[in-house]
């Protein structure tokens, strides 16, 4: 039996997550507003999820850190190659292909917003 195209097409989970530039938060979002087929939130930084699950069947968005054993690397989206990629936390420019059997032997960690030590926003 033949697959349609609408059912490859439906079948694809589209959500996304925020880093909240003001609070420093990483938020889970209830909408997203959209002007002209863009994507915004003011005041945040959206995070698409990347369609893969880690070894805990765990979702998988743009900029989350992910361990294999004490390793970090950092998820991303590469325009260049138009997919996802993966790369060492601290040598961001050895990307490698990020597909559903890599993602699979990684644990997230958190987002790599949620790393940086700079003090909140309003904060001396």
């Amino acid at each position: 039996m033949a697959t349609s195209v609408s059912t490859l097409v439906n079948s694809r989970k589209i959500k996304f997550k925020a880093w909240d530039t003001a609070s420093r938060l990483l938020l889970r979002l209830d909408s997203i507003e959209c002007n002209r087929g863009e994507l915004y939130r003011q005041h945040h930084i959206l995070l698409q999820f990347t369609g893969l699950l880690d070894m805990d069947d765990v979702e998988i968005y743009e900029a989350d850190v992910l361990l294999i054993g004490y390793d970090q690397y950092v998820v991303t989206w590469s325009e260049a190659q138009s997919g996802w990629y993966y790369a060492p936390l601290r040598k961001p420019a050895q990307q490698q292909i990020f597909v559903s059997a890599v993602a699979r032997q990684m644990k997230r960690f958190c987002s790599y917003f949620e790393l940086q030590r700079d003090e909140p926003a309003g904060n001396p």
